[in-house]
């Protein structure tokens, strides 16, 4: 298997005959869980199993790629904090490139393809261009967090409903989240990448009406052995972050649910790592 750790575009392979049109490759999106591998479904695995091609993001663990196919090519396009191997744009360029010359291809991404993982982008765009594609979906890492961490997200006496957000915002001082939805009682908040705007985060949630003392948690590279979880409360989760360096990629989880998670952590075969 030889990995690409660096981007690069492809040529498309001359037709045998100029002027016969070369019938587009097959795009599989394939979303690759939070990175334990044993948390691969198997529609995945079969997917890498099979793949001779795979762009594959950041989130994407190594353990993982070792299902691919040794003789596949790795080609690595992730994206990370303020380093982009490649912008989103030209991930969309080089997909459609490879398959309008024919080749099929595995996009693999961390956790779902269509739970923040810009999934939804790369299907409109392969349909405009007439690319076939199919999807297979994968654990996001809201479900990894709770089950690996003890909290469970969703409970009939505390929470009804379920958010999940982003806290990568759209520019460096807009407040681009719909902080009134998202402050409202008996619901659990899940935020995605929101580690480098975690006080904003903390502050506006507050200033919605949001208790400084509702339970939260940090989960750190969930499913994986390096996980860690912070507890405490929502006024406090900036200051308890920086205390124990907690860094990308990690997940906010805020609500009632996250006080029970010692008694649910009591049962556990596993508990989880503390910071």
């Amino acid at each position: 298997m030889s990995f690409v750790e660096e981007a690069r575009w492809f040529q498309a392979p001359p037709a045998q005959d100029p002027s016969a049109p070369v019938a587009p490759g097959h795009v599989t999106l394939v979303g690759a869980g939070p990175g334990d591998p044993e948390l691969l479904t198997v529609r995945a695995l079969r997917a890498l199993q099979g793949a001779r091609m795979v762009l594959y993001d950041h989130l994407v663990s190594r353990e993982v790629l070792q299902y691919v196919d040794p003789a596949a090519e790795l080609v690595y396009v992730g994206k990370q904090s303020s380093q982009h191997t490649l912008p989103q744009e030209s991930i969309i360029d080089l997909m459609l490139r490879l398959a309008r010359s024919g080749r099929s291809l595995v996009r693999l991404k961390g956790g779902d393809c269509f739970i923040f993982g810009r999934g939804g982008e790369e299907v409109l765009a392969l349909a405009e261009h007439g690319i076939p594609y199919d999807v297979v979906p994968g654990i996001t890492a809201a479900q990894a967090a709770g089950a690996c961490a003890g909290i469970a997200l969703t409970h009939r006496e505390h929470a009804g409903t379920l958010v999940l957000a982003t806290g990568h915002l759209c520019g460096r001082d807009e407040v681009a989240l719909d902080w009134q939805a998202l402050a409202r009682p008996r619901q659990t908040l899940v935020i995605y990448m929101g580690i480098a705007t975690l006080a904003l985060i903390c502050r506006e949630l507050q200033a919605h009406g949001l208790p400084g003392g509702t339970p939260a948690a940090l989960v750190e590279r969930a499913s994986l052995a390096q996980q860690r979880c912070v507890t405490g409360t929502l006024a406090g989760l900036p200051a308890l972050a920086q205390q124990h360096d907690v860094r990308a990629p990690a997940l906010i989880v805020i609500g009632e649910v996250v006080a029970l998670q010692p008694q649910i952590l009591r049962g556990m075969a596993v508990p989880a790592q503390a910071g």
